[in-house]
């Protein structure tokens, strides 16, 4: 199983830095914060990215992310096609193979069927986009109650729905705890559809208390994830895992020693292999 580094867990370094970090760490993949891509390409290229990335040995999978991509307004919309254009544009010539697109809110007074089917229509749309540049789209629920697609099991309908071999999704096992996801979601889910699994702990709180901010490195909290590893395991799914973590505590530490310590913490939790970068379950 491959390891990534997510940029949200060391928000306040640069692209740059985020990448010599994991490379120093031993990682094998990472995945691009939006908008430090969008700091980074100010004064290079695209192909000065791919360039960085290949000298420090390291593969490009996703770029985070797209927020609210459904129910918004005509003009709002647009502007989420120009971004889903934007990054995939650019996921494509660095030869990064996902984007992550996330739900957005909860409208009022909107069944569950609704929001499947205003969900498909715009991963089908969004979809056929970046399957221009040759890149599929990781669809995110968030276990918060404000979110239109709060479990693992609404979320694997909509993209069963959706149909696009281009369309999969997220688990982060931060909103499949917060969001009250089943076990029995994973066990039918088609192993080709988690394009990124996202992971992290957190502190023991309520769940409607808990926030991003209350994630920890994995092994230090609550939540599931040798439970996570196992229902994995019966699918036979092993194709990657990052590191997300939104703690400000860590942001403010250095970059190198979190991608380290997110990195020990992951392969002890999952009980990889020790260190061997790609090692297995």
């Amino acid at each position: 199983m491959k390891i990534a580094l997510n940029g949200a867990t060391t928000m306040r370094a640069n692209l740059e830095t985020d990448i010599k970090a994991a490379a120093s760490a031993g990682y094998d993949l990472i995945e691009i914060w939006a908008s430090k891509l969008r700091t980074y390409l100010e004064t290079n290229t695209p192909d000065d990215l791919a360039a960085l990335l290949k000298e420090n040995r390291l593969e490009p999978y996703s770029i985070n992310s797209i927020e609210h991509v459904t129910f918004r307004t005509p003009e709002e919309y647009e502007g989420i096609k120009a971004e889903c254009e934007e990054l995939s544009s650019i996921a494509g010539a660095i030869g990064c193979p996902y984007v992550v697109v996330v739900p957005g809110r909860l409208p009022e007074g909107l069944s569950e069927e609704e929001i499947v089917e205003g969900s498909v229509v715009v991963l089908h749309e969004l979809g056929a986009i970046a399957d221009k540049h040759g890149v599929s789209l990781a669809f995110e629920f968030l276990g918060q109650t404000d979110c239109s697609v709060q479990t693992l099991d609404l979320c694997k309908e909509i993209v069963e729905r959706t149909d696009r071999k281009n369309i999969g999704l997220v688990i982060d096992s931060f909103h499949f705890y917060a969001g009250n996801s089943s076990f029995g979601a994973i066990d039918s889910l088609d192993p080709e559809k988690l394009f990124i699994f996202h992971i992290n702990d957190a502190e023991d709180l309520p769940k409607e208390e808990l926030t991003d901010a209350q994630r920890l490195y994995p092994g230090e909290g609550i939540l599931p994830l040798k439970e996570i590893k196992s229902h994995f395991d019966g699918i036979g799914y092993d194709r990657m895992v990052s590191i997300e973590i939104f703690r400000p505590e860590y942001w403010d530490q250095d970059p190198f020693e979190v991608a380290v310590k997110a990195r020990r913490a992951t392969i002890d939790v999952l009980g990889l292999q020790s260190g061997a970068a790609g090692g297995s379950w």
